[in-house]
């Protein structure tokens, strides 16, 4: 067993970990001042695939510079050989744009601080950077005389503006915000009150630029304008359209149409066309998979595109009359440095080939995947323990690699039963090196459940650079060691992209991962609810209170969703539900509806571990606990699985379920109804008291001592080990070691009824863990005293303030569809405030 100082050591050399005090998890392009980052940062900044990425055509029309791995490539239609152009020291390459004399390309560069604009000199391959400021600089285009540049630039605001600049040979002069800071009135939840402009392109006189700007747009990115360069006032709207962040305008070279991408009306974005007068759009191209990035040839007979019809990214040409398409594939790569091959061999602890999470990192300070491996990326990480985010891919149990000669670190984790492992290895050029990687379990004893692991929140596509399938997601499962999947088919927008599969279990599960299809409700003003095990179909509308759109209305308020989710079999919990602790008289808004939901009986579980603030979550179940109410700790990722800035890995928080073994949808939601289940995004707990275990119920006559046995198994160090008793820590336990296994038994004086629970959580965050930071809770013990369980008044009224504000927030709304829909919601809450008031009492 390797020491875990000696781990610690391999993972500050390899992957830019570095000495002092522990700071906080923080997005990884922090400069940029707009909500949801999980959004724009997939969906509009360019991300490390090992597939092509961003595409553009030389002037002769017969080759092509495209992005790929990070590094810029050069490679003629109809060839299999591609050629590296750039490849630079821990930064990435990205969307190439060619001169229109061909001697020059610029490009984005992203060092994990910011990304900048970059020139190279294809003859000399001298690199030329031209922006500075550790800004997010996306997007380069150059006008048709190579005069000027058209980019996107959070430069100042921190928000995605339009700037022109003069391009010469010593770089950037005049450069300048062609349209300004704008603020919309209309209200947004998705997007910034500010404005954006994107996704610029140069008419062919060079005399406008097209870009995609969401003026007084309440629920898309936006639609397609047109602005005159040196008269910006002279701004026209061409197209209305949905666009979600991508739909990158580019006017053919005759001047005669515009070619963009989009999804209108579909669940799949494909190419769109239209003319610069906004004439009716009408579909290029058709199918089940997203084609982005697209290029017209300088001929205009051609269109150069990325696709994830493959699931992988990939690279196509298509002749515009016909639709004759030829695969751009790199069969034989030139690199720009000496490479190695090797091979990692994955075994658990019977020396049986398991799959696995796995990251690298090469001599070249670069991450680095199997050739078809899907590159993700963490959506933050903490400055003072990471020089930049952790990127990984899943490996089925054995895969091949190409890298740079020279020292080569991996690191491979699998789910939260096996301890990480980290090695080094010196690549020799041309050699082919073989790194064994075994892995020790670290499993909690049987003796406290036979538990069955579930992410209960995965959406497999959600708008993201790859094409997820069930039978992919169930092998990113089977490599995260990870039991049952809970896909979630939910709205990104107008679309829903899993909408056409059927509800309930998956052909793809196998006998050891199972795959199911059940329903994310979204109403971001009632709060999201999971809906797991829906029987029959899918609820629709599948969201509410969208202002500003056909949906405005509250209606149906979360209440009524749960009612129609359970006439289903299915259970209903809140999923991602604080980020902060709520304070009813100092909230700006409240209308969250889950007080009254659980007054009302209507929710079965809570995600405590999720995409949230776990210890703010907790401290609004233990009110709820408190008050008697019996609600089962959950946990799900929240997991865009086709993302390559996946926010986590699907399972990063999961939950155990003790079915005594049994892998079946019945038997996993049964286990989770009735709370024998315990939710981590690492550390696993065995908690026994009194010969109970978490969802179980000791009675005892009177006041006494109370026997507990509790087991912590982590695969990283964990700080604190914690009983909470009725909202309050009556046993902090003293770590030792390594603080990743720990058994402890004694006796606990019980006076009073309530609850207890065990619970594992750290000061900061961990690289072992891609979350904000370890955390870990069983769901409650219950005790039972004559007497019963100490009056909470202070709690109720903490609910009863809630609920107030919501009631205030509802009474204000004006698009309910009539009266009966406002009377009853309205009826609702006051009934669940009524309800608060007299436990209060």
């Amino acid at each position: 067993m390797r020491a875990w100082r000696q781990l610690a050591l391999i993972a500050a050399l390899a992957f830019g970990l570095t000495d002092g005090a522990r700071a906080e998890r923080e997005p990884v392009l922090k400069q940029v001042d707009l909500p949801h980052s999980y959004y724009w940062r997939e969906l509009y900044i360019p991300q490390l695939t090992t597939g092509p990425s961003s595409v553009a055509f030389e002037p002769d029309g017969k080759t092509l510079i495209y992005s790929m791995g990070g590094s810029l490539w050069r490679q003629a239609i109809g060839s299999e050989e591609a050629t590296e152009l750039t490849h630079p020291r821990a930064a990435y390459d990205y969307q190439p744009d060619v001169s229109p004399d061909g001697r020059s390309v610029l490009f984005s560069r992203y060092d994990g601080t910011g990304l900048e604009v970059w020139r190279l000199d294809l003859a000399s391959g001298r690199e030329q950077r031209l922006t500075s400021g550790g800004a997010v600089n996306v997007e380069p285009r150059i006008s048709p005389d190579g005069k000027r540049i058209a980019w996107v630039s959070t430069t100042g605001t921190g928000h995605f503006n339009l700037f022109v600049a003069d391009l010469g040979p010593g770089g950037l002069t005049n450069s300048r915000p062609l349209l300004g800071e704008r603020q919309s009135k209309i209200a947004r939840y998705y997007y910034s009150t500010f404005d954006h402009a994107l996704n610029p392109s140069w008419t062919p006189d060079g005399k406008r630029i097209l870009y995609v700007t969401n003026d007084e747009v309440a629920w898309g990115t936006g639609d397609i304008w047109s602005v005159a360069v040196d008269d910006p006032a002279d701004r026209r709207r061409i197209l209305s359209e949905e666009t979600s962040w991508s739909a990158r305008p580019e006017m053919s070279p005759d001047g005669k149409q515009v070619l963009f991408a989009s999804y209108h009306g579909r669940q799949w974005r494909q190419l769109w066309l239209t003319t610069p007068e906004g004439a009716a759009a009408l579909p290029l191209t058709f199918g089940e998979f997203d084609l982005s990035s697209a290029r017209w040839s300088p001929d205009g007979e051609r269109i150069a595109y990325i696709s994830n019809e493959s699931g992988n990214t990939s690279l196509a040409v298509r002749d515009y009359y016909g639709g004759q398409t030829v695969q751009v594939i790199p069969k034989s790569r030139r690199f720009k440095s000496p490479q190695a091959r090797f091979v990692i061999d994955i075994r658990d602890e019977h020396g049986a080939s398991v799959p696995a999470r796995v990251a690298v990192i090469g001599s070249d300070g670069r991450a680095i995947a199997s050739v078809n491996g899907w590159m993700h990326a963490d959506d933050g990480f903490d400055r003072k323990l990471q020089a930049a985010e952790t990127h990984y891919f899943h490996c089925p149990g054995r895969c091949v690699l190409e890298a740079p000669a020279g020292k080569t670190t991996v690191w491979v984790q699998r789910g939260f039963r096996y301890l990480p492992w980290q090695e080094s290895v010196e690549l020799k050029a041309g050699s082919e090196e073989l790194l064994s990687a075994r892995l020790e379990l670290n499993d909690l004893p049987t003796a406290f459940g036979k538990f069955r692991s579930a992410d209960l929140h995965v959406h497999m596509n959600y708008g993201g650079a790859y094409r997820n399938t069930p039978a992919n997601l169930t092998a990113q499962a089977r490599s995260e060691d990870l039991d049952a999947v809970y896909n979630l088919i939910v709205n990104k927008e107008e679309r829903i992209p899993d909408i056409g599969i059927p509800v309930g279990r998956d052909p793809a599960s196998t006998p050891g991962t199972l795959i199911m299809h059940s329903q994310e409700f979204h109403t971001s003003y009632w709060g999201h609810l999971g809906l797991l095990g829906l029987s029959d179909h899918v609820l629709t509308p599948d969201f509410s209170a969208y202002r500003h759109t056909a949906l405005a209305s509250p209606y149906p308020y979360n209440g009524k969703v749960s009612d129609l989710a359970h006439a289903q079999g299915a259970l209903v919990g809140y999923v991602h539900p604080y980020d902060w602790v709520i304070d009813p008289a100092r909230e700006k808004s409240l209308s969250n509806e889950l007080p009254a939901d659980v007054i009302n009986n209507k929710v079965d579980y809570i995600e405590i571990v999720g995409f949230s603030d776990h210890k703010s979550t907790a401290n609004i179940w233990y009110r709820l606990l408190n008050l008697g109410f019996r609600i089962p700790a959950g946990a799900g990722t929240d997991a865009m699985a086709n993302y390559a800035s996946l926010r986590g890995p699907v399972g990063m928080n999961r939950v155990f379920l003790d079915t005594g073994g049994e892998l079946s949808p019945e038997a996993l939601e049964a286990a989770l109804k009735a709370g024998r289940t315990f939710a981590s995004n690492g550390p696993m707990l065995g908690f026994e008291l009194e010969g109970k275990r978490p969802g179980g119920t000791v009675a005892i006559p009177g006041p006494g001592v109370m026997h507990y046995r509790v087991a912590l198994r982590s695969p990283a160090s964990v700080d604190h080990l914690e009983l909470v008793q009725n909202g309050k820590v009556v046993k902090a336990f003293t770590l030792g070691g390594d603080r990743r296994k720990s058994d402890f038994e004694g006796e606990l004086k019980i006076s009073e009824g309530g609850w207890i629970v065990l619970r594992a959580w750290n000061d900061g965050s961990d690289p072992q863990v891609l979350d904000l930071y370890p955390y870990a809770t069983t769901s409650p013990i219950y005790f039972e005293l004559p007497g019963g369980a100490p009056r909470a008044p202070a709690d109720a009224l903490y609910f009863s303030a809630w609920l107030d504000r919501v009631i205030a927030d509802a009474e204000s709304r004006t698009d309910f569809r009539n009266d009966r829909e406002r009377n009853e919601t309205l009826s609702y809450l006051r009934d669940a405030k009524s309800k608060f008031e007299a436990l209060a009492k």
